[in-house]
């Protein structure tokens, strides 16, 4: 069977969706391609799942805590198996709105894997889809005008430290857990590390981290990586930075499994229950017949313009699959901004400046722009202000009072250069920040503006002032 369309979409996650969707609304007959479920890693086995764990975990110590608050609570317990139950109700409930959504648009949905085709006798051009069916039944044949490819990534895999789902796990199989394991070693300080080792040590497991660079979450500011290991460390979370693990010296036996870690003080053991291996994630290139086209890659990425046109012009790309910033949100914009070129539109490229970044970790932290060191190192002449948390009213009515809002500013220009916050609904609070980077605004105007009071987002307001020595409540 050959079918022809205008658009074919390899990859029916986060941006594919919403890219088809778009599609859909510019009048664009539109296919996606998927060989597992609408929705993707984000709705399946990363964004929604582990947010909907890390809540759990986040009411499981509330309870445990609720004394301070002055609620007595007998017999706190964790079910587990419940835990689970409800992630999987939210993930079930997304899944079945995204397919709402879809057949909404006339969006037609082939269950299998796609793989590029070169020049041939369907077209002149690369691009003609052939699709290997999940059903078992013969190949269908698409011939779209233009194609995005959205196929995503998967967890790295660190050599030595292979998944076997029984010792070793990838967020993939921690997120299938029956049961919370005693003691677990995260291998990788990163954000999807550090999320899991919060929950983990919420639900009640000993966590020891061990982090390559000499500092967790090391692509965020580096006061916040010095608060988050601060907090985490103060919760009874091990980390261990600067640290190599060898993969020659894993022992698995009696329940335990072990491994030898090269420390800056020198060797040392650590063995627990499990073992999440949490390094990155790979792009998912393979197989989808890239060899068959001009398309570019380079360091296992697809290379694209600020319109997401691969070398190949009808053949677009877009999220993970490009690098860059590896988010749900991220891949969403581009597969929009894909669209509007197909489609004709105006195109506004991104700029990756203005965009949110989150970690779900409890604190939570969130940025935007540049950190301090980054501003330092292209050129800026830098002030900053850093204002805590247990100045805000309300965050003592929480009962958070951790952490801190910092701002980075342009000493010569006051233009916003990097705003990054650790602490009470951080990863809520940066949407202000954002805006006022998409803005272009001037640490001054986010400081005059008037916050109300009492919110956390008063913080916002006073880093801003303290930049130039004007904050109120310090």
């Amino acid at each position: 069977m050959v079918k022809e369309y205008d658009l074919v979409i390899l990859g029916g996650g986060t941006g594919g969706y919403v890219s088809a969707i778009r599609a859909a609304q510019a009048g664009l007959t539109t296919a996606i391609v998927e060989k597992e479920k609408l929705g993707g890693t984000c709705l399946h086995k990363g964004c929604i799942p582990t947010k909907a764990l890390l809540r759990s975990a986040e009411v499981f110590r509330t309870v445990k805590e609720a004394t301070v608050f002055g609620i007595e609570t007998e017999n706190t317990s964790l079910q587990f198996k419940h835990v689970q139950e409800r992630k999987e109700k939210i993930v079930h409930t997304l899944y079945n709105g995204v397919q709402s959504l879809v057949k909404k648009g006339k969006i037609d949905i082939y269950s299998g894997v796609g793989r590029l085709l070169g020049p041939s006798i369907f077209s002149p051009m690369a691009g003609t889809i052939s699709v290997e069916m999940n059903d078992g039944t013969d190949n269908i044949m698409l011939v779209p005008k233009q194609v995005i490819i959205a196929t995503g990534s998967r967890p790295k895999i660190l050599p030595g430290f292979e998944v076997d789902e029984e010792w070793i796990l990838s967020s993939n199989e921690a997120l299938q857990l029956q049961e919370v394991p005693s003691s677990v070693i995260i291998v990788g300080g990163g954000v999807i590390g550090i999320e899991w080792a919060s929950m983990l040590a919420d639900f009640g497991a000993n966590v020891t981290v061990i982090e390559y660079e000499d500092r967790i979450i090391p692509t965020e500011d580096e006061d916040v990586s010095a608060e988050m290991a601060r907090l985490l460390t103060k919760r009874g979370i091990r980390i261990m930075t600067g640290a190599k693990v060898r993969p020659d010296t894993v022992e698995k036996k009696q329940g335990v499994i072990r491994v030898e870690v090269e420390t800056k003080n020198g060797l040392q053991v650590v063995e627990a229950e499990k073992m999440l291996v949490s390094v990155g994630r790979a792009a998912n290139i393979e197989h989808i017949g890239l060899e068959n086209t001009e398309i570019i890659v380079e360091n296992g990425y697809i290379q694209v313009n600020d319109r997401m046109q691969t070398n190949e012009s009808h053949i677009y790309a877009i999220g993970d699959v490009i690098g860059g910033l590896q988010l749900a949100h991220v891949a969403s914009y581009e597969g929009i901004t894909a669209v509007e070129h197909i489609a004709g539109g105006d195109i506004h490229p991104i700029d990756y400046t203005t965009v949110s970044k989150c970690i779900y970790s409890s604190p939570e932290a969130a940025s935007v722009g540049l950190t301090e060191q980054e501003a330092r190192k292209k050129g800026f002449q830098v002030k900053t202000g850093k204002f805590p948390f247990q100045a805000i009213g309300k965050a003592l009515v929480f009962g958070e009072n951790d952490g801190f809002v910092k701002i980075v500013a342009d000493e010569k220009t006051d233009d916003l250069l990097g705003v990054h916050i650790i602490g009470p609904n951080a990863t809520e609070l940066i949407s202000e920040a954002a805006l006022a980077r998409v803005l272009d605004a001037s640490a001054w105007e986010v400081g005059t503006m008037i916050h109300p009071h009492p919110t956390l987002s008063e913080a916002i307001g006073e880093a801003a002032l303290l930049v130039d020595g004007k904050a109120i409540h310090m």
